[in-house]
């Protein structure tokens, strides 16, 4: 169980025809609401380039308005940057993850104090490829900005997309993971062995 109550206030309207072809490609996507205007939600697992046409897929479906970081240099590039950012990519040197979170932090609390939306996705694994854990720059800005934590599960198994539980952080740092992982159980990614432990690795 999460931390919120339901039905969820904040509520969206996807797009029909992205949910049938979600369907015809024998996808599901469960999501009922957002328990608040603001939050950062992590992607799991994260094993192949797969995984972003399945999400933005997701996204129209359900009408989920989502802010994501992606490599600064993947935004120089005219055409394909013009698209991540109406996608709602933001670039990120990741040279300077500190600086990435407490800007992140800093934008997530100016729209806490407008009452504005903002929620911010992230793939904690931080790579397609094998790593021994998560990066802890999720956990950072949620906690630092004070915000709901949620969970995308994208499970290829059973061709499911589940959005439904969100946790407030204690700062508890393994307390909090124990919880967060079991939203992520049975989880199998597109190239299963490639998907990392649940745990933030310490730096």
């Amino acid at each position: 169980m999460d931390d919120f109550s339901r039905p969820h206030p904040v509520q969206q309207r996807g797009s029909k025809l992205a949910r049938k072809l979600f369907e015809g490609l024998g996808w599901r996507v469960a999501f009922d609401g957002l328990p608040a205007r603001q939050g950062v939600l992590i992607v799991y697992p994260h094993t192949s380039n797969w995984d972003f046409f399945v999400l933005i897929l997701a996204k129209w479906a359900v009408g989920l308005p989502l802010k994501f970081w992606g490599k600064h240099s993947l935004f120089a590039l005219p055409v394909l940057g013009t698209w991540l950012r109406l996608l709602g990519g933001v670039p990120v040197d990741r040279s300077a993850p500190h600086g990435a979170v407490g800007d992140m932090v800093r934008t997530i609390g100016e729209h806490r104090e407008s009452n504005t939306y903002f929620w911010l996705a992230l793939t904690p694994e931080g790579t397609r490829k094998w790593t021994s854990g998560w990066r802890s720059g999720f956990y950072q800005v949620a906690v630092g900005a004070g915000v709901p934590l949620g969970t995308c599960c994208v499970n290829f198994s059973e061709k499911t997309v589940v959005v439904s539980r969100f946790y407030k952080l204690s700062g508890d740092v393994q307390t909090d993971m124990q919880r967060v992982a079991q939203a992520f159980d049975g989880a199998v990614g597109k190239h299963a062995a490639q998907a990392a432990p649940i745990h933030i690795i310490e730096k």
